[in-house]
């Protein structure tokens, strides 16, 4: 029963081994309030938004809107928390079926363009909001943010070392999250590629442009006219 579990606690990621078990009236109730806040937030930004704009929307009464959520902040934290954990764990499955470290890199790529064009109004939220949630909210979706970020420092870290290439993995990682971060403020789909093309496409920019950076001081070091 919703009474006796806690929301955040539907949300965390269940081991691939284990059984899954069908949705209960409970996740799909809660599926559905983080969508209309979601929308929320989108509309209105995270201040602007209020519990009782939220229980318009969504339908469900203010008092029970507090009795499962206590706060905005809340709200908040589950839609970060549930993105973040959907993320990793699709590309933590995808990344079992693929060895060779570029295709790894790719891979991550493709991962994350296909959720944010999936869900370009979470993307938002995520971003305008970054810095609202504190105290063990905030800790909890920065250690997501960390374990995200370090999967993406490891698999340049291994191209890095099977390629024989000189490059900040801190300085790529950073840089290739701000190519894709963004493409929610100006991706069209009427107009621009899918997240199939639009990864390979950024792929081949980012490694190319890894690549140019050590041809680059490869050849300095080669024409350098010694005093």
């Amino acid at each position: 029963m919703a009474s006796t579990s806690p929301a955040a606690s539907r949300l965390s990621a269940r081991p691939r081994a284990q059984r899954v078990l069908p949705e209960s009236r409970f996740d799909r109730r809660l599926a559905k309030i983080l969508l209309h806040a979601t929308n929320e937030f989108y509309e209105k930004g995270y201040e602007g938004a209020s519990m009782r704009d939220l229980s318009r929307s969504s339908g469900m009464s203010l008092a029970g809107l507090y009795y499962y959520f206590e706060s905005k902040e809340k709200l908040l934290y589950l839609i970060q928390k549930h993105t973040f954990q959907t993320i990793v764990e699709r590309l933590r499955a995808r990344l079992q079926e693929v060895s060779d470290p570029e295709q790894r890199i790719r891979v991550f790529i493709l991962n994350h363009l296909e959720y944010f064009l999936a869900n370009q109004k979470a993307m938002k939220v995520l971003s305008h909001e970054d810095d609202v949630l504190k105290n063990s909210f905030g800790s909890e979706i920065a250690t997501l943010k960390r374990e995200y970020y370090r999967i993406c420092l490891e698999l340049l870290d291994q191209f890095q070392q099977a390629k024989g290439l000189e490059f900040s993995s801190r300085i790529a990682v950073l840089s290739l999250f701000g190519m894709m971060n963004w493409i929610y403020t100006w991706h069209h789909p009427r107009v621009d590629a899918d997240a199939k093309e639009l990864a390979r496409q950024m792929g081949d920019i980012f490694l190319r442009g890894i690549h140019a950076a050590k041809k680059g001081k490869a050849a300095k070091k080669k024409t350098a006219v010694p005093n």
